[in-house]
């Protein structure tokens, strides 16, 4: 699911963590070039994350998890330059909508963070999930965790705030670089897929739903969603 345009599009050298890549000879490769076979083949994007016949429900949520942190990773990283403290004091999607960090180790309440910083430790706290074979299993046959999923929903909740961020504070540079319809189109099979498996409340997708419509299309220059209430 690396597709060709964001490479087109983005600089893979600003890409702000490593990519994590598939095993070849993995069953979880094997569904990755299924799921890249559907996107190329311009299948509908609602149908493209439906899990396919006879296929198991954590393998291919464990799949697209690590191909959205790829993404948005890619994403992040091309714009991150403009993403500064001085710019981006506060980690924010827009005027009422804040986000604060926290984690089981150094910031164990709520913590207002820089953008940036904020950044720095969500793709940290990531990587780190994606790579805990305990939690990301990769040998065939071993099961996962039965709180993979609510795992799962805190990973996607967070980089779907990324979206957020760069959607609102960083648009006038994806405007520049032409580059809208490949975000949306990201943004969309993200939106399509936790959608299709619950995986990030309704309430927590508002701030880009209520801009861009269900679907994450139509963005124009300058354009800024309206957000009511903050939440962590």
């Amino acid at each position: 699911m690396s597709n060709p345009f964001l490479k087109q599009v983005f600089n893979k050298d600003k890409t702000f963590r490593p990519k994590r890549k598939f095993e070849p000879g993995t069953q979880r490769f094997e569904l990755h070039k299924k799921a890249q076979a559907s996107l190329n083949a311009g299948l509908d994007l609602r149908l493209a994350v439906q899990l396919p016949p006879g296929e198991d429900l954590n393998d291919w949520v464990a799949v697209h998890v690590v191909d959205f942190f790829n993404r948005v990773n890619l994403i992040y990283g091309t714009i991150s330059d403009g993403c500064t403290e001085q710019s981006c004091p506060v980690m924010s999607g827009g005027p009422k909508y804040e986000y604060r960090w926290q984690d089981e180790h150094k910031f164990r309440k709520p913590t207002a963070l820089s953008a940036p910083r904020y950044m720095d430790l969500l793709m940290d706290w990531i990587e780190a999930q994606i790579n805990n074979e305990d939690l990301f299993p990769t040998n065939v046959g071993t099961p996962f965790p039965k709180n993979f999923l609510q795992t799962v929903r805190k990973i996607l909740s967070r980089l779907f705030r990324v979206f957020v961020h760069v959607y609102i504070h960083h648009f006038d540079r994806i405007a520049q670089m032409g580059s809208e319809a490949h975000v949306n189109t990201c943004y969309k099979h993200f939106y399509y897929f936790v959608k299709e498996f619950g995986l990030i409340d309704t309430k927590e997708l508002e701030p880009l739903v209520r801009g861009l419509g269900a679907e994450g299309v139509r963005l124009r220059w300058g354009w800024r969603p309206v957000a009511e209430e903050p939440f962590r």
